[in-house]
Order: C-alpha cells, then sequence, then structure tokens
C-alpha cells in the first residue's frame, strides 16, 4: 500500500455510519425528481429537494429539452469561448439579465463553476473580499482561489460587516459577497444594511441567488427584487439546479463587468458550455415562472403553513422566512438517526452536521415545493413530530 492510500485507508466514517444503518447519502432514486420519488421500489415524500417550483417534470420543460437535443444534439463539444456557443445560450443570457433587472449575463456549466470563476478572477492582491461565515461553499472556494486579502465576519452580524470594511485600505477594491437566501438555516441576508454599508465605505456587492430566485421577490425575481435593491447591487448570481430545473449557473451585471468575466473566469473558458437540453430547460421553465405568478405564491404560503405548524409544536427553526426549513437537532449522532427513521417511515429530508456545521448546530433540511399537497405537509410533519419525540429531541411546544 502506497502512502497516498494509507492516509485514505484511515477514513473510514462512511462505513462506520453504513454498519450502524444511519448512512444517509447517495440513496438511490429511481423516478423523476417530484413531491414523490421511489428508492428501492418504496414511495417517499420528498422534503430534500431544491426543485422550489416543482418544474423538474413539467411537461414542457421536458418538451423544451427534447426538442434541443433534437436540433443540436447532446452537447457541445467544447468551450462556449470556442465552438461551444450556441444561439440559445445568447438569447438565454439576455433573458436571464432582464430577468434579473441588470444590462448583461453570461451562463456557466454550473452554478458552482459561476462562484469559482467570477470570485476568483475580479481582485487583485491589494484588494478585499468580505464574505459571511455561512456563505455557500462554492463561495468559500472561489474566494481561496482569489488573490485578494480575505475578511469574514459572523453570520448575519452587521455591525461586524462594518468593523471589517473599516480594515480595508479605502483606495483599493472592496468586494462584499453574501448569499440571499442562505442554504442551509434559510434565512435572510440583511441585505438594506449590506447595501447602506456598502455605499458608506464605496464597496461593491455580489448576491448569491441561488435559493432566492423561484421563492422571493416579483415573480421570483430573488431577494436583491424583494428588497427592492436590485440597482445597488453590482453583481447578482443564480443558478439553474432549483428552481429552473436544470444544471448551470449564470452571473448577472453591468455590460463592463460581464465583459472582462467573459474573458478571465477560468472555470468559464476551460469548461464545456451548457448544454442544450438544460439551456433549452432553463428557458422553458423561466417562461412558466414568469406566466404563472401563482406558482411562487403556492410556494410561499405553503411556507407559510409550515413554519406555523413546526413553531406551534415547539420546533426551533432559526430564524427561516423561505421554503429552507431547519429542525435544529444539536447532536451529530441524532441527526443521522432522525433521517434514518423518517427514511423508514416514508420521508425523505437531509442531515446536516460537523463539519458543515458546528456539532451543536446540526439539523435536519426540510424544503418545500409548490407542488406539495397540505396532505403530504401534514403527514411529514406528523411523523417528524413523532421520531423527535421518540429519539427525546427537546420540542416547546406553544400554549
Amino acid at each position: 500500500m502506497n502512502l497516498l492510500e494509507q492516509k485514505l485507508s484511515s477514513y473510514t466514517e462512511p462505513q462506520k455510519a453504513q454498519a450502524a444503518g444511519i448512512y444517509p447519502y447517495f440513496r438511490k432514486i429511481e423516478s423523476e425528481q417530484d413531491t414523490e420519488v421511489i428508492i428501492d421500489g418504496k414511495k417517499v415524500l420528498m422534503f430534500g429537494s431544491n426543485s422550489y417550483l416543482g418544474l423538474t417534470n413539467h411537461p414542457e420543460v421536458k418538451a423544451a429539452a427534447r426538442e434541443a437535443v433534437e436540433k443540436y444534439g447532446t452537447g457541445c463539444a467544447g468551450s462556449r469561448f470556442l465552438n461551444g456557443t450556441l444561439d440559445s445560450h445568447i438569447a438565454l443570457e439576455k433573458r436571464l439579465a432582464e430577468f434579473a433587472g441588470k444590462e448583461d449575463a453570461i451562463i456557466f456549466s454550473t452554478g458552482f463553476q459561476v462562484n469559482l470563476g467570477v470570485i476568483s478572477c475580479l481582485l487583485g492582491r491589494e484588494d478585499y473580499i468580505i464574505w459571511d461565515s455561512l456563505n455557500h461553499a462554492s463561495i468559500i472556494e472561489g474566494i481561496r482561489l482569489s488573490p485578494a486579502k480575505s475578511l469574514r465576519y459572523k453570520h448575519n452580524d452587521m455591525a461586524a460587516l462594518e468593523r471589517r470594511l473599516q480594515q480595508c485600505d479605502p483606495e483599493r477594491i472592496k468586494l462584499i459577497v453574501v448569499d440571499g437566501v442562505f442554504s442551509m438555516e434559510g434565512d435572510l441576508c440583511n441585505l438594506p444594511e449590506i447595501c447602506r454599508l456598502a455605499e458608506q465605505y464605496k464597496a461593491s456587492v455580489m448576491v448569491d441567488e441561488a435559493h432566492g430566485f423561484g421563492v422571493m421577490g416579483d415573480h421570483g425575481r430573488g431577494v436583491c427584487n424583494h428588497f427592492g435593491l436590485t440597482d445597488k447591487v453590482d453583481l447578482i448570481m443564480g443558478t439553474f439546479s432549483k428552481s429552473f430545473a436544470a444544471i448551470g449557473g449564470f452571473i448577472a451585471g453591468s455590460k463592463t463587468t460581464i465583459n472582462y468575466i467573459r474573458h478571465h473566469a477560468r472555470s468559464y473558458i476551460f469548461s464545456a458550455s451548457c448544454t442544450p437540453a438544460a439551456t433549452a430547460a432553463v428557458g422553458k421553465s423561466l417562461e412558466i415562472m414568469l406566466r404563472e405568478p401563482e406558482r411562487v405564491e403556492a410556494l410561499q404560503e405553503k411556507t407559510r403553513y409550515c413554519l406555523e405548524k413546526f413553531r406551534k409544536r415547539g420546533f426551533e427553526i432559526g430564524h427561516t422566512s423561505t421554503p429552507i426549513i431547519p429542525l435544529f437537532v444539536r447532536d451529530n449522532e441524532k441527526t443521522f438517526r432522525v433521517t434514518a427513521e423518517l427514511f423508514h417511515e416514508g420521508v425523505f429530508v437531509n442531515p446536516v452536521v460537523a463539519p458543515a456545521v458546528a456539532p451543536e448546530d446540526t439539523l435536519i433540511r426540510f424544503s418545500l415545493m409548490a407542488t406539495h399537497t397540505y396532505e403530504q405537509l401534514d403527514t411529514a410533519i406528523e411523523k417528524i413530530t413523532a421520531v423527535f419525540r421518540r429519539l427525546d429531541i427537546p420540542l416547546h411546544p406553544q400554549a
């Protein structure tokens, strides 16, 4: 066994969880991504998906993808820089820029690549990236690749953000990067105060709307739109793997900024372009989102319904106001056990455990789709309540 194998062989945590019957990852889904899925031949209620508007199996979206394959084939066989740009890419970029309220936009092959490429290419060694401690991993990886100075601030702590801004050389570029909706705990960034501080300290702002588009704002236009601050935000990022029912991502901003990114972001230049099917699926999903605002309204109404139910039953759910509802367990092993027992009961949820969060902050991530029925919501909440009680996880019901 060589040295690399020796090192890797010491990693046995997954095997231990598998032996205990509580391993929660890589569960094989045998059906389309919907409010119910089939795993090992068994129907399971899906509360672990990011398909917020329930469009992944919409007949129009699937038809658009099929038609794109018939016209363009299955892939582009190259990067956007060279032979991989389709007329459908250009058309979608124009529509996404308009949707996000910006002058221009470009499409990447994944959302992760957007943050990786954009954040790493914009700033120099004497500049500053200032970021929330609960930002998504893709933002953190982009920051690691950037030569700029990295300054982290405590989650949603605006006094801490201001202290970081005060540390910066006023003559250098400062970029504040933040999730619009935080992906694990579902709370919103304090964008009004972030924009106020950015203006005061002459900083730029980038907002990751991965979990905001389709969820917040007019016709699902996101957190920036929700707060009426689109014009105050310099860069707006989005992914296609949530409300847009495909895979990929985009960044929207001024023509000057997008032109620079288009010619400098390495994850864009050196990656194959977004597939024809995914591009068409996103375009059709965007069309449906704008045509049917009742989908966003239904998602918001079901979010309010579940938040009220969980609060009345005494669940600790933090500050969420979105379809991402964290159910805090605050114990690593119990979080795994809750996930396993709920799966046995026919409810699919995702565990969030250390090292992704501190052991005392572990939680179950319960996420909603506009297409969930109220009967499905009630069934899941009943089963979750029963499992929490069975495992002696504290609940504090409201009087």
